[in-house]
């Protein structure tokens, strides 16, 4: 455990001050097939209440994505994107006009249409590979935006060979990145990193990046965290372990589900194995905060979640832990 980088960051002529206290992202996922949620979410008007209600428990920034990265995800027109983000990112504004709101998406037009209905941080979980565009973007609006390190496609990512050194493949990718949004035009004060937890990384691997995210303080950029609900973390916490077998491999759990209910699944299924199902006591709050805490004491930023309520008290524990430091 050690200190944490503290720098600044513009958000609509706003300087944020990062390192001293958490930035909690509240995620909002306008999906039909959401892993975490179901697809609850998708109405818009359900989208803009759930938007407000974690503000109102406690998030910085709310993050809306329109478009499932979860593996195994099949990609959607940018026009459907925008027809599910806009009515949601411009039903929070209207509320919220000083909140920020960023979103998700790895496409320049869904990014441009965003920004215009309000959004002011673009997040780009293929850290400008998929369209590089979105560089301009942050460009001419002068918003901040997030890079994140995946590896392929989600509809592939938990499908190809994991690489042996994944902080070789971390420093490497981020650095592609950083690198590409500085030659478009993105001033350096405006980028924040992601690890992207659970993209194209085996169990153990997330588990490593998050033991060791300060190393990624080399770059001299924020952090952003983005463990909560994924499957490395479901697997863990239910007592499935390290290593997952062939069957699971690249699986996602749901928090409730057929599953869970009749027993249903592979031999590593959670039934099977006779542990903790995943909704069992709030299993996945239990398991988020505790990973919230761990990333914030190993070096990120800001958080992003899924129940910003469950996850208050741990950012506010790690916070204070941070602040004792000498």
């Amino acid at each position: 455990m050690r200190k944490r980088l503290k720098t600044w960051i513009s958000i609509s002529g706003r300087k944020v001050r990062l390192g001293e206290k958490s930035i909690i992202m509240g995620i909002v996922n306008v999906t039909p097939d959401s892993f975490s949620d179901g697809g609850r979410y998708f109405h818009p008007a359900n989208a803009v209440r759930h938007g407000l209600s974690l503000a109102q428990a406690g998030a910085d920034w709310i993050d809306i994505g329109g478009e499932s990265t979860r593996p195994g995800a099949l990609p959607i027109t940018a026009a459907e994107e925008i027809r599910r983000v806009i009515p949601v990112i411009r039903g929070i504004r209207a509320r919220l006009p000083n909140l920020p709101i960023s979103i998700d998406t790895t496409k320049a037009e869904v990014a441009e249409q965003a920004v215009r209905a309000g959004a002011n941080i673009l997040n780009d979980i293929s850290g400008l590979r998929f369209d590089p565009g979105i560089a301009g973007v942050a460009r001419t609006h002068h918003v901040p935006l997030i890079l994140m390190h995946s590896r392929g496609r989600p509809a592939t990512m938990q499908r190809k060979p994991f690489v042996k050194s994944i902080w070789r493949s971390l420093n490497q990718g981020l650095g592609v990145s950083v690198r590409r949004a500085l030659s478009l035009g993105v001033h350096r004060s405006q980028l924040i990193l992601d690890p992207g937890l659970g993209f194209g990384k085996s169990r153990r691997q997330n588990f490593e990046i998050l033991a060791n995210l300060h190393q990624l303080q080399g770059f001299g950029l924020p952090i952003l965290a983005g463990a909560s609900r994924k499957s490395f973390i479901q697997a863990v916490a239910s007592g499935a372990g390290m290593a997952p077998g062939p069957a699971t491999r690249g699986q996602i759990w749901p928090l409730t589900g057929p599953a869970q209910r009749k027993g249903a699944g592979g031999p590593d299924s959670l039934s099977t194995r006779k542990t903790l199902k995943i909704d069992d006591l709030g299993l996945m709050d239990f398991a988020d905060a505790a990973m919230a805490a761990v990333s914030i004491l190993s070096g990120a930023h800001i958080i992003r979640v899924h129940n910003v309520k469950a996850v208050l008290p741990a950012v506010r524990l790690a916070d204070t832990l941070l602040a004792t430091l000498t």
